[in-house]
């Protein structure tokens, strides 16, 4: 063996590196990719050439290619079109959220009419022949033909109707061309405008085009390019026109339906549905990708997810778009401020693929819990759609018609076989479940159908079935929530508050007390700076008007003012409370007990005028659960009650108060009537 020789247990490398760059090179050809993308993806090939298959360099370029060949970039499904369609799919698929349901009708119309509406071309050409021979070419694309003679002409008809496109000879009396061009960017800058001539030189066609000319075409015109070059203009203008209304931000608590509409409105226009949660993203590169000097570099979610379903014009969710994070890593939430941009995402740049990707034809639909938490900008982007907490005739009928059957379909029964009644129903929603959706209300069902398809294989019951309110209760055991408001005493110092979260609305107990001390206030409950200070309020209130209730005025200098709210691991905060703990202080203070079935939301000033509060409706619901005769509502709330359904309304007896005298003898009872009371320290 020489000295140089190849030892023969070691086989030679396989001559493969022409072959694949011969097939991606074929593939780019064949493939329809945008003009920079494809002079890119040739390029990388070239440098193919010239790397040793054998480092690392040469597979990242063979990858990255693949990826500029797969990404849809002129790809798009066919939206269905009809209107009655998309009402049919959102009512099978759910029941109630009227309000949000009327929303996405009206953003699916703006979508529609973009596409159904008829375009309008002008031909402007002195040449008769020329100008009726491009008229009747560009008539096949069923659109409205309009022709001009010269430049006045046409601006005369451009004064009158809306056109699209203007198709325009560079030399004509009167007013030529690029004259006409001008005036158009003044005064129309939304129409596109085409340029043909037989003076076509590059001078003529640089400057055209630098003057704001979308194309230029030399004579003698070919008829099948000019109406390629139209169709397409149109069709962008179309797909503008359908994606230019504001990105929807679905806000509202946990269960509520927010996720599972996204995916009807993609059902509705048949198109493709990605999901894409943002829960707990810190990394921007995750949205953005990496660029491809970075060792095991690849291409954002974004990018990633369009190319998984193959089309570029899916209907896009971004999942809990509240709960993004933020660290020394970057700022996801500044991408989405370009993502979710419909000036802006025409040119998204993914740092992997380093080439702009058109997002345009993407519809983008986001969630939150807590629109709040967003950034302003990235709101400020966005339509804000909330969702409302199911009443509890909604949750009841839901339960029956949607989520039991459903259930049961996954154990392999039907409704014949296994059935609720509308009594044990109404006893599993409002004695096993609280929250203001629908998830523990399809967790208690199935976990009822599990035990009933268990007795049956057991053979302790046989098909068919009929739950009731009894079985209810023999299978889940005792009922875990009552109606704890319509059955509590009255008592000094406490009374019953409706505060808003992420999770709906809650009943919550304000508790008071005074011991010996030096006239400090004293505030336990894990509560926040907003709720310290409505408390710091009603007490100065309530000094500041000591006489009017009768208070000996010494005891604010010789007691200490305990006031606490339970469940002291939860995190409590909002401006919604004040009247709540201003009448616990009064009852404490006055020993007049208080109203435990009468619930109060609200803020007021120190002059006692009562402020408007939020999130009403589940505030209702929340009282209507507890068991709330009488609810206590801010007086320039009223309209936007009563513009609620009956069931809302009915609820519970509804006081609309202006002022914080209004509210004392509808909680407090008289001292007489005292029941329970707390000590004195």
């Amino acid at each position: 063996m020489g000295l140089f020789s190849r030892p023969e247990n070691i086989a030679p490398v396989p001559e493969t590196t022409a072959t694949t760059q011969e097939e991606l090179r074929s593939a780019v050809e064949k493939a329809k990719l945008p003009e920079n993308v494809r002079h890119i993806a040739l390029e990388e090939i070239t440098k193919l050439d010239r790397t040793d298959p054998s480092i690392a360099e040469f597979g990242v370029g063979v990858t990255y290619v693949e990826m500029l060949l797969s990404l849809p970039w002129n790809i798009s499904s066919q939206d269905n079109l009809e209107l009655e369609n998309a009402v049919t799919v959102l009512n099978q698929e759910h029941f109630g959220l009227n309000g949000v349901k009327q929303r996405i009708l009206e953003y699916l119309a703006s979508n529609i009419t973009c596409h159904i509406k008829k375009s309008t071309v002008l031909v402007v050409d002195d040449e008769e022949i020329s100008r009726d021979n491009m008229a009747y070419a560009l008539g096949k694309l069923s659109c409205e033909i309009l022709v001009a003679s010269n430049g006045l002409e046409a601006v005369s008809i451009l004064e009158e109707r809306n056109v699209d496109c203007i198709v325009t000879d560079l030399k004509m009396q009167k007013m030529d061309g690029l004259e006409l061009l001008n005036y158009v960017q003044e005064e129309w800058p939304d129409t596109k405008l085409i340029i043909v001539t037989g003076y076509a030189t590059v001078d003529n066609a640089i400057g055209a085009l630098k003057q704001g000319a979308l194309h230029y075409l030399p004579k003698p015109i070919n008829l099948e390019i000019l109406r390629n070059t139209v169709q397409e203009i149109l069709e962008q203008q179309k797909q503008a026109c359908s994606v230019s209304g504001p990105i929807l931000c679905f806000t509202g608590p946990p269960g509520t339906g927010k996720t599972s509409i996204g995916k009807s409105v993609a059902n509705a226009l048949s198109r493709k549905f990605v999901r894409l949660s943002l829960a707990g993203m810190r990394d921007e590169a995750e949205l953005r990708g990496h660029r491809r000097t970075y060792v095991g570099a690849m291409a954002g979610r974004i990018i990633s997810e369009l190319n998984k379903c193959g089309v570029n014009n899916p209907v896009f969710m971004l999942d809990e778009i509240d709960k993004i994070g933020q660290d020394f890593r970057g700022d996801p939430a500044s991408v989405l401020l370009e993502i979710l941009d419909p000036e802006q995402n025409r040119h998204f740049l993914d740092y992997y693929i380093d080439t702009p990707f058109d997002l345009s034809r993407v519809m983008f639909i986001t969630t939150a819990n807590v629109v709040e938490n967003l950034p302003a900008p990235l709101r400020d982007r966005m339509e804000i759609i909330p969702f409302s907490c199911y009443t509890l005739n909604e949750k009841k009928q839901i339960g029956l018609d949607y989520l039991a059957p459903r259930q049961l379909r996954t154990l392999g029964y039907s409704q014949n076989e296994i059935s609720f009644t509308p009594e044990a129903m109404s006893t599993l929603i409002s004695g096993y479940t609280r929250d203001a959706g629908l998830r523990s209300v399809n967790r208690e069902i199935g976990n009822v159908c599990r035990k009933i398809n268990l007795q049956i294989l057991q053979q302790a019951k046989q098909p068919p079935i009929s739950v009731s309110s009894d079985d209810i209760v023999s299978l889940l055991g005792y009922e875990r929530y009552t109606f704890e408001a319509a059955t509590a005493q009255p008592l000094i110092g406490v009374t019953a508050g409706l505060v808003w979260s992420e999770y709906g609305g809650q009943l919550i107990y304000i508790e008071t007390a005074k011991m010996k001390g030096t006239g400090q206030l004293l505030m336990t409950g894990s509560l926040g700076d907003i709720l310290k200070e409505s408390a710091q309020t009603a007490l100065s209130f309530i000094r500041s008007n000591a006489t009017q209730f009768s208070i000996d005025e010494n005891i604010f200098e010789q007691r200490d003012i305990h006031v606490h709210i339970p469940a002291g691991d939860i995190s409590k905060d909002g401006a919604s409370a004040g009247i709540t703990i201003a009448m616990a202080l009064l009852s404490l203070l006055t020993r007049r007990p208080a109203r435990r079935d009468v619930a109060l939301t609200g803020e007021f000033t120190l002059s006692g005028r009562v402020l408007p509060v939020g999130g009403l409706r589940e505030k209702i619901l929340a009282a209507q659960q507890a068991g709330v005769r009488t609810i206590l509502l801010p007086k320039r709330n009223e309209r936007e009650v009563l513009v609620m359904n009956d069931e809302v309304r009915n609820a519970a007896e509804l006081h609309f108060i202006s002022s914080i005298n209004e509210v004392v003898d509808l909680v407090l009872l008289p001292s007489s009537e005292l029941q329970h009371a707390h000590g004195e320290g």
